[in-house]
């Protein structure tokens, strides 16, 4: 009998009355609570933080009912009922002022309802007070759960209003730490780990188990989770698309799997996109759809980040483990939010190599930017599936002028650095439509612009700004870009091109084929 899929779920007791399909964490959730008192983690968006967080509040109100037939029912004995504090900072709208002192005084008066109140109006204070309360009146320890901790800020990059949460969650979550005899155990989740936020100086005493490797499986679905407890779903989805069950288990694992949070671990499935593939029986690109925030692409554009450099890059545990806001390097905002993942341990530098977990994200992404951009999806200027054709079939001159008609639309206010963001706009184009792509890539003479190749073809081109494409076609051979290639019997066409933003329609180029 095919599952229950809990889609849209995240309430640990009504998923277990309601009978929809849950793979057993609570072996972890115990191990979790019985360890360190205050802790933090971090997990890309949709990865079951929040069913986390429900299933330690069901667990510390011991409600033992739900928990019958999970590893807990087996590891907890006394089943003791604490007083337990849920935070949830999701949504809301925080450009809007005063939107998050109307939330926090918002949960702060429900649970005054049930632990009495004093005259203190701060929040921070008024906080302190009723954890101090809650303890007195029940003689049990706290338990305190913040879900999306850091959501006020994340969602108000580049808006003056950031600042002011700053000020306000600092001063909220600086009131933690003095409660400390009042406290059974303290959990705040959210994507990031954000440095400017410091509420990692005013709690220093936080466990982070974000990368640690007791806990690299608490959110998400493993490869032994996933088998055999799905099988009869991969076997209906392998039937809904007419393909073998083995088939369709590589699918879902190129599609959803590869996320790594520590090195030498198991990969992870992203459970939002498997739980909806196999409840559709579809393969999609279920966690995309979901909302991707605007301001990952508002960075790169902001900061004139070569997009290329995105994968192979390298970043010690420390570096990615905390995220200024404010700061230039995107790459470490860009692992925290899910977009990369560990793929290489590299013990001589203690650094660990980044890259894409999987299809989804990698397909997702770039497609993402293309707008940023262009201004427009290229499907309004020119039809894909031509341009991939005149690519296949050896037609540069063709798949050229498509490339210059989208080129058209390039803002004129990114001048400056027109050369990277020609250059991202092609490495985007280029992958998406399927090809072997490489961005400056490195020969014992200098870098090609933008290198990609076919069965039957290898393009090189190299981008001149104000220049004519010629002085760019002339680079190429001056250097014998393609020297390295010669002995492929594949043919090569090396391409100059100029871009200048005053031309109207913009590009020229030129091409010579060996």
């Amino acid at each position: 009998m095919a599952h229950k899929f809990p889609i849209g779920i995240q309430t640990f007791e009504r998923l277990r009355n309601d009978g929809y399909v849950y793979v057993d964490k609570t072996a972890l959730v115990y191990q979790l609570a019985h360890g360190s008192t205050f802790n933090f983690l971090a997990r890309p968006r949709r990865f079951g933080k929040s069913l986390l967080i429900s299933t330690l509040q069901a667990y510390f109100e011991g409600k033992k009912a739900l928990f019958a037939g999970l590893a807990m029912e087996k590891l907890e004995t006394d089943w003791i009922h604490y007083p337990v504090l849920h935070l949830d900072l999701s949504g809301v709208n925080y450009h809007e002022e005063g939107a998050l002192e109307d939330l926090l005084n918002m949960h702060l008066r429900r649970w005054e309802t049930v632990y009495g109140k004093d005259g203190d109006t701060n929040p921070g204070t008024r906080f302190m007070s009723l954890i101090e309360r809650a303890y007195q009146q029940t003689r049990r320890q706290v338990v305190l759960l913040v879900d999306e901790y850091e959501k006020p800020v994340l969602d108000t990059i580049g808006d003056p209003i950031q600042q002011t949460h700053i000020d306000t969650l600092h001063g909220f979550y600086g009131c933690i730490k003095p409660c400390e005899k009042y406290l059974k155990f303290v959990l705040l989740t959210g994507v990031t780990k954000i440095g400017k936020l410091s509420v990692f100086s005013a709690l220093n005493n936080l466990n982070e188990i974000t990368f640690d490797h007791n806990f690299t499986s608490l959110c998400g679905i493993t490869e032994k989770e996933l088998h055999p407890l799905f099988d009869e779903d991969i076997h209906n989805l392998a039937d809904a698309n007419a393909t073998t069950f083995e088939e369709a288990t590589q699918l879902l694992k190129d599609r959803y799997d590869g996320y790594h949070f520590k090195e030498n671990t198991d990969g992870i499935y992203n459970p939002f996109s498997l739980m909806l593939a196999l409840h559709k029986r579809e393969i999609g690109d279920y966690w995309f759809a979901s909302g991707t925030p605007t301001y990952l692409a508002e960075l790169f554009k902001k900061n004139h980040y070569e997009i290329s450099a995105i994968e192979n890059t390298s970043y010690s545990e420390s570096e990615l483990n905390e995220v200024d806001s404010f700061n230039d390097d995107v790459i470490p905002l860009l692992y925290q939010c899910g977009y990369l993942t560990l793929k290489e341990y590299q013990k001589e530098f203690n650094n660990y190599k980044l890259g894409f977990p999987n299809k989804e994200v990698e397909k997702g992404l770039l497609n993402f930017f293309i707008p940023f951009y262009t201004g427009r999806q290229p499907r309004s200027a020119f039809d894909v599936r031509c341009f991939v054709e005149d690519i296949r079939s050896g037609n540069a001159e063709s798949f050229l002028t498509r490339l210059q008609s989208l080129m058209a639309d390039v803002p004129y206010d990114i001048e400056r650095d027109l050369e990277v963001h020609v250059q991202n706009f092609c490495f985007l184009l280029f992958k998406l439509v399927g090809y072997h792509v490489h961005a400056e890539y490195k020969t014992n003479v200098g870098r090609i612009d933008i290198k990609f190749e076919t069965d039957k073809y290898i393009y090189i081109i190299e981008f001149k700004k104000d220049r004519s494409a010629k002085a760019a076609l002339k680079q190429i051979k001056d250097k014998k870009y393609f020297w390295p290639f010669m002995s492929d019997p594949r043919k090569k066409f090396l391409i100059g091109m100029n871009y200048n933003l005053r031309l109207k329609g913009a590009g020229k180029f030129v091409i010579e084929t060996i």
